[in-house]
């Protein structure tokens, strides 16, 4: 397949204690100088503050877009937005590992795989938002803004290890679900909630991580959505 985007910066941070109390984040995470090793847990000097929730195989290496940046900007221009004025002119906003242009969840797909720098990725899931992007920002409901429009990001897990550096290039080698872009797995979550035709299709992708499959069969079996209010940081926790 032809070569695809550039990556146009790889990111890496420390946990610090962050938000709430007894809560650390590395969610700042800032450009590295240089080529990065990418082991099968993540890029060398990165960390995760809460290891139940982040890291791990299926999410270790964050790609968000870097064209979700301007609209972003637009959306939270108005007062009191200060905050997150400063934030989005920082490379990293989002806690991202990898930033480019030219690839979004309408065109990137479950089970993608991309030779990127010497590594190849598999694309895991899309990113589930939780409260520590409101405090990041200073928008006390930042987590389901980011939820509710698909500009998540998303994850990979890694195939083959190998070092990653901005200017090198993205390849797609491999498209196994070509009808399951992450907008289509998204929109299913997140807005026809209960499409059971839809839920079905996403717990039979063996492509995608088992922590979404799992919550496709739960939902189908149910007949109900789980409650987001903790994870979102509603200031109402029974908020779905």
């Amino acid at each position: 397949m032809t070569a695809g985007v550039v990556i146009d910066a790889v990111l890496v941070g420390r946990a610090v204690p962050f938000g709430r109390a007894g809560a650390a984040s590395a969610i700042a995470k800032a450009p590295a100088a240089g080529a990065v090793a990418l082991s099968r847990t993540g890029l060398a000097g990165d960390e995760q503050g809460d290891r139940r929730h982040h890291g791990g195989p299926d999410k270790a290496v964050h790609h968000y877009p870097g064209e979700h940046y301007e609209a972003w900007r637009r959306e939270l221009r108005p007062a009191p937005a200060v905050l997150a004025s400063e934030v989005l002119a920082l490379e990293g906003a989002f806690g991202e590992n990898l930033s480019t242009r030219g690839m979004t969840e309408d065109e990137v797909c479950v089970g993608d795989v991309y030779r990127a720098g010497t590594a190849t990725l598999q694309v895991s899931q899309a990113r589930q938002p939780c409260w520590k992007l409101n405090h990041r920002f200073g928008v006390a409901d930042m987590a389901r803004r980011v939820q509710s429009s698909g500009r998540t990001g998303w994850y990979y897990r890694v195939i083959e290890p190998g070092r990653l550096a901005a200017g090198d290039g993205m390849t797609l080698l491999d498209r196994p679900r070509p009808g399951w872009p992450l907008a289509r797995v998204l929109r299913a979550f997140y807005v026809d909630m209960l499409d059971r035709h839809a839920l079905a299709g996403i717990a039979a992708l063996p492509e995608l991580a088992p922590s979404w499959r799992d919550l496709a069969r739960r939902r189908l079996e149910s007949g109900r959505v789980e409650n987001w209010g903790r994870r979102l940081g509603d200031r109402d926790p029974g908020a779905a």
